[in-house]
This record gives structure tokens, C-alpha cells and sequence, in this order.
């Protein structure tokens, strides 16, 4: 009986060991290499990077009777609307639109 006995210690001994090294393998990719958590997405991936700061000003009296705005940054035209947020909603399940200002009619 006390080789079975012995046995059967041997078998807790290595599966405990097992399970903690298989946690600790876990922990170390997931603190380590998994980026998703750490490292969020930038939202504009290619517009006047060499600028600090992505930012267009208009005078109302510019605009004409409707000008249409890119908000999902992924526009050829940027900062105007040409419809890529379709594209990018698609791919992504997101529902990003446009901004759209148009005069008041009196």
C-alpha cells in the first residue's frame, strides 16, 4: 500500500505542478504579448500625420446650402465625405455616419 500510496502523491505532485506552470504561462503571454488590452487603435491612420494635431476651420458663410463631413477618418476627400464610413461600418459593425450642415430654410 505505500507504493500506491506513493504513487498517488507522485501524480498530485506532478499535475499540481503542471496546472501552475500552465497559469503562469497565461499570465506572462497575457501581461506580455497580448496587445489588446494595452494598445488601443489609433482612429486616423493616414491623414496629415505630419501634423500634431488634425483640426479644419469654416466660415459659415463658406459652406454654401450643405457641406458634408467625414467623422470615421477614413475619407480620400478628409475632412469631406465620400462615403468610405459605408465600407468601414460594414467591416466593423460600426454605424458611424456623417456630420451634415445645411442652412436653415427660412
Amino acid at each position: 500500500m505505500t507504493t500506491s500510496s506513493s504513487i498517488n502523491k507522485d501524480i498530485v505532485t506532478a499535475v499540481s505542478v503542471t496546472f501552475g506552470a500552465a497559469a503562469l504561462g497565461i499570465l506572462f503571454y497575457k501581461t506580455y504579448f497580448n496587445k489588446s488590452k494595452c494598445a488601443k487603435s489609433k482612429v486616423n491612420l493616414d491623414l496629415k500625420k505630419d501634423n500634431p494635431k488634425v483640426v479644419d476651420a469654416f466660415d459659415i458663410e463658406d459652406l454654401g446650402d450643405k457641406a458634408v463631413y467625414c467623422r470615421c477618418w477614413r475619407s480620400k476627400k478628409f475632412p469631406f465625405c465620400d462615403g468610405a464610413h459605408a465600407k468601414h461600418n460594414q467591416e466593423t459593425g460600426d454605424n458611424v455616419g456623417p456630420l451634415i450642415i445645411k442652412r436653415k430654410e427660412a
